[in-house]
């Protein structure tokens, strides 16, 4: 079906239901769409320049640039004068509360993204921000203010001076890609990268609502990569995402980057390889692949490495430009799934520039781990037109929704296994540079698929920052 008549289908308001089978009592549950709710800007003119490709407010790899707790959603940015600020409204609101934290922006560097974590045990917002393989800055909240979003003000009086430390805990002289996780006790937990781009390690510190503590190092940047055309012995794992499914355990899908050139078939494209797998079912101390052999424990001499066997579920080569950090999600079932992506075979064997070769034939797929346990994977027929990032949520009935570059929304019914993606929203009006920044948390609070997104510009001229809002199948 041409991608015209997917756009029709859909803006008619179209939904595939998948057909009753014989003999079934209750109604199936229905398939996906999207019903716009509404716009808000969080900034008039936010901070505009473009870094690796990205905006410094719109990184796809932000865990949280945005979530909802306790019927409050909460956003964070830098403004046009490079203030770090927090924003904050009542579900449903059209207008966003904004407080300045005390720190600014340092460089023009896209990856220095802020994140937000929510310690349920004590009720405190925490913010790392401002790092690329070098040091941070940590802002956290008074405690409760999040339990009681309507009885305290907000105000810069409600958050503590910024820090280079966690309230004292030092972590590396180089950090990067902050990710905060809710622990199913209500702890939070930090995941970071230490060290740089193809020769760091992930880590995890945890915060038990009175101190932080460090849990070490759990993967390694050791080991003799090879493909047909040369050898690395130095990398570093990137994750598509590190979350915990409702049963408590924590789930990770990853790429691979290698250090040395050599084991790509050409110097412009990325190296990029192949979709791997870990899990841990101790809140991160103790991580095993797919078969469930432990690979891996956190602070310990055994780190997972590219030399594990098991840990790869979708094999490929450095030659594709495949991307990093891109997305994953675990269903109702916990089951883990992931949006890749990369340049097909069918367009050659060798990309030779990796955002040209990606913007002209990049293609996302969903790799999925099946009910019967082999691992699947479906190619989404939406061409990137980028070189950039697709997010991936799943609502209540598991029908999964590809968030693409400059807003556009594929999905696919989980009664056709993920099969039959459609175009339901393809961005128009929206003006959107890129990348996108998901509320992770909303989907399953209320239902609602909101993501914020930042308005095309050129140069260093501030642009709008926006937040809109799409409700899923009740």
């Amino acid at each position: 079906m041409h991608r015209r008549t997917l756009l029709a289908a859909a803006l008619a308001g179209a939904v595939v239901t998948p057909a009753l089978t014989s003999g079934t009592a209750r109604a199936a549950d229905p398939g996906p769409s999207v019903t716009r709710t509404g716009t808000t800007t969080l900034d008039g003119q936010a901070i505009f320049f473009v870094s690796y490709d990205g905006l410094v407010n719109n990184n796809a790899f932000q865990k949280n640039g945005l979530l909802t707790y306790k019927g409050y959603q909460y956003a964070v940015w830098y403004t046009a004068d490079r203030n770090a600020v927090v924003g904050r409204r009542a579900l449903g609101a059209s207008t966003w509360s904004t407080v300045k934290v005390g720190h600014s922006l340092r460089y023009n560097d896209s990856h220095n993204v802020i994140s937000m974590g929510v310690s349920k045990v004590d009720g405190r917002l925490h913010l790392n921000m401002d790092s690329h393989s070098d040091g941070f800055t940590y802002v956290k909240s008074v405690a409760g203010l999040l339990d009681n979003p309507g009885g305290l003000s907000w105000t810069t009086s409600r958050f503590g001076a910024p820090q280079s430390t966690l309230d004292g805990l030092a972590l590396t002289s180089q950090f990067t890609y902050p990710q905060f996780i809710s622990t199913p006790e209500g702890r939070l937990q930090l995941s970071y990268r230490v060290a740089v781009s193809g020769n760091g390690r992930n880590a995890l510190a945890e915060y038990d609502g009175t101190k932080w503590t460090n849990l070490g190092e759990w993967s390694s940047s050791t080991g003799t990569y090879s493909s047909e055309h040369g050898s690395s012995t130095a990398r570093n794992m990137y994750l598509h995402g590190i979350d915990y499914d409702r049963n408590g355990r924590l789930h990770s899908l990853f790429t691979w980057r290698e250090q040395n050139g050599a084991v790509m078939c050409n110097g412009g494209g990325i190296t990029n390889h192949d979709t791997g797998y870990v899990y841990s079912d101790d809140r991160g101390r103790t991580w095993r692949n797919n078969a469930g052999t432990v690979v891996g424990v956190t602070g310990g001499s055994d780190k997972v490495s590219v030399t594990d066997a098991g840990l790869v579920v979708d094999p490929l080569n450095p030659d594709h430009s495949l991307m990093n950090q891109e997305s994953q999600w675990t269903d109702s079932a916990g089951r883990p799934h992931a949006i890749i992506s990369y340049v097909p075979g069918r367009f050659g064997q060798c990309t030779t520039n990796y955002v040209a070769n990606r913007t002209a034939n990049g293609r996302a797929f969903l790799v999925r781990k099946s009910s019967s346990g082999p691992w699947q994977k479906t190619e989404i027929p939406v061409p990137l037109n980028s070189s950039q990032r697709t997010k991936l949520v799943m609502d209540k009935y598991n029908n999964a929704y590809a968030i693409f570059p400059f807003g556009r929304i594929a999905a696919a019914s989980a009664a056709s296994g993920h099969t039959d993606w459609r175009i339901l929203f393809d961005g128009s009006g929206l003006n959107a540079f890129g990348e996108v920044v998901i509320d992770e948390t909303r989907v399953a609070q209320d239902g609602v698929l909101s993501f914020m997104y930042q308005e095309k510009s050129s140069g260093t001229t501030p642009s709008a920052l926006h937040v809109i809002d799409f409700r899923l199948p009740a």
